[in-house]
C-alpha cells in the first residue's frame, strides 16, 4: 500500500496558515483507497459504529497509511518533518447514519495516562482511551489530515468551515456565535482520493446529507513536538 510523497506548493501551506484549511487534488492512488476500504470492511460489528469509529490507529492498514510518504508529505508541509500521527478516527455517513455535527473545534487529544499538569483539563475517557483538553498552544501545533474514500459533493454533507477562526485563540459560546454571524461558511467538498487538511481549532460543522449515499473519511491527526511533564501521546507514529 505504498505511495510516493508529493511536493505541495506555497499556496497550500498559505491556505492552511491563513484560512485554516486546504484540499489537495486527487492524490491518493486507487490501490491505496481500496486497501484501506477493504480493511475497514473487515472490522467487527460495523453496525455498532453508528457512523464513526475511534482508535483507528490500532488498525494495521491505517497505521501504514499514516506512515506513508504520501500522507506524511501533507502533514510535513505544514508541521515539519518531526511531526507524528497521534490519533485516528473513521467517519462513515450513510443513508442509515445520516448524521450532522454542530459548529465546534477539536479540542481534545488522546494520551496514555492522566497526569495533573497546569493548563490540561478537563479529562475524559472515550472508547477506553484517556482524553484531555490541552492548552491552546498544543492544538496550534496540530493538523487534521482527512483522506476521502468516496466523493463528497455538496449533497453529501461535507465539512463546513469558518475560515480564519483557527487564529482566534480560545472561543466561548458567545464568541462562536459571533463568528457564525459575521463569517460566511465554506463547504469543503472533495473527490475520492482528495486529502483535506485543516487546523483543529478551525470552527467546523457538518450537515446531514441531502442525497445520502456513502461518505467515508479517514481522519488522522498529526502533532509536532512532545507533551510536557511526562504526559505521552496515546499513539505516536
Amino acid at each position: 500500500m505504498a505511495a510516493d510523497s508529493i511536493a505541495l506548493g506555497d499556496d497550500f501551506v498559505a491556505a492552511v496558515r491563513d484560512a485554516g484549511w486546504a484540499v489537495t487534488p486527487a492524490i491518493v492512488p486507487t490501490s491505496v483507497l481500496d486497501a484501506v476500504s477493504e480493511a475497514m470492511a473487515t472490522l467487527p460489528d460495523p453496525v455498532s459504529w453508528r457512523g464513526g469509529l475511534r482508535n483507528l490507529l490500532d488498525v494495521p492498514a491505517v497505521q501504514t497509511l499514516a506512515r506513508s510518504a504520501l500522507v506524511r508529505s501533507v502533514a510535513e508541509a505544514v508541521l515539519g518533518s518531526a511531526c507524528r500521527a497521534v490519533r485516528g478516527l473513521f467517519f462513515d455517513k450513510t443513508p442509515g447514519t445520516n448524521w450532522g455535527v454542530a459548529w465546534h473545534r477539536d479540542v481534545t487529544i488522546a494520551v496514555r495516562g492522566r497526569r495533573e499538569i497546569e493548563g490540561f483539563g478537563p479529562w475524559s475517557e472515550k472508547a477506553g482511551v484517556i482524553h484531555v483538553q490541552p492548552p491552546t498552544e498544543v492544538l496550534e501545533r496540530m493538523l487534521a489530515v482527512r483522506i476521502h474514500l468516496d466523493d463528497c459533493g455538496p449533497e453529501a454533507g461535507p465539512l463546513r468551515v469558518l475560515p480564519g477562526s483557527h487564529r482566534a485563540g480560545k472561543l466561548d459560546p458567545t464568541a462562536i456565535e459571533a463568528w457564525k454571524s459575521r463569517v460566511e461558511p465554506v463547504e469543503c467538498t472533495a473527490a475520492r482520493g482528495d486529502i483535506l487538511a485543516f487546523r483543529p481549532l478551525l470552527l467546523h460543522a457538518s450537515s446531514p446529507a441531502v442525497s445520502p449515499s456513502r461518505r467515508r473519511v479517514v481522519h488522522l491527526e498529526f502533532a509536532e513536538g512532545p507533551l510536557p511533564d511526562g504526559l505521552e501521546w496515546r499513539w505516536l507514529m
